[in-house]
């Protein structure tokens, strides 16, 4: 007769947070897919470099404040975004509900500036290879930053209302706020490429 070890979870919760989540994994891969996604434009960008006689070629360099106050607001948006983890961590609803404004508006600002930013690159994106790869560039971390907008504007509804004692939407915020922080660190390669290597 063969014995069934049988493990009892009743005593478990229902709901991780952090690591034991599943969707905490699906959000590492989707950030591997995507930061993998940015690696091949770099290297397309740097390929670029490499043929052309004078970077960037037929056009100044791109004027440096939009990015860099895109730049700096980006850095800045961190300290909020790890606060409001935090507070997910300690089911907070209070606190959540108020981080959540924070970085919405935090992740709208950045889009306001960005349409500035596309006017002070001082190429169109059909003029040549380069102002190709970085109207590429700016749009793909563009559409990031929409993505992780939309997403914390449905968080916010959500915290909102009767389903923010769902403690799975704890584990929600917890994972935006870790996709934000890679939002942010995604773009400081981009940005060093566009802002930096036409001025070495």
């Amino acid at each position: 007769m063969k014995e069934r070890v049988v493990l009892d979870v009743s005593k478990l919760p229902p709901h991780g947070m952090g690591t034991a989540r599943p969707t905490w994994r699906g959000t590492c891969a989707f950030m591997l897919i995507e930061g993998t996604a940015f690696a091949p434009v770099i290297a397309i960008y740097f390929y670029l470099t490499s043929l052309a006689p004078q970077w960037p070629p037929g056009a100044p360099a791109p004027g440096f404040i939009p990015g860099t106050f895109l730049a700096a607001m980006l850095l800045a948006s961190v300290v909020p975004d790890i606060l409001l983890s935090r507070w997910a961590r300690q089911r907070n609803l209070r606190k959540i509900r108020l981080g959540l404004i924070v970085m919405s508006l935090l992740g709208a600002a950045p889009l306001a500036l960005r349409a500035f930013e596309f006017t002070a690159l001082h190429v169109r994106w059909d003029d040549n290879a380069y102002g190709s790869i970085i109207w590429t560039m700016l749009g793909l971390h563009t559409t990031h930053i929409i993505t992780d907008l939309i997403d914390s504007l449905v968080l916010t509804c959500l915290m909102f209302s009767r389903h923010a004692d769902n403690p799975r939407r704890y584990g929600d915020v917890e994972d935006n706020a870790m996709y934000w922080n890679f939002v942010v660190v995604a773009w400081i390669p981009l940005y060093a490429c566009i802002y930096w290597v036409p001025r070495l």
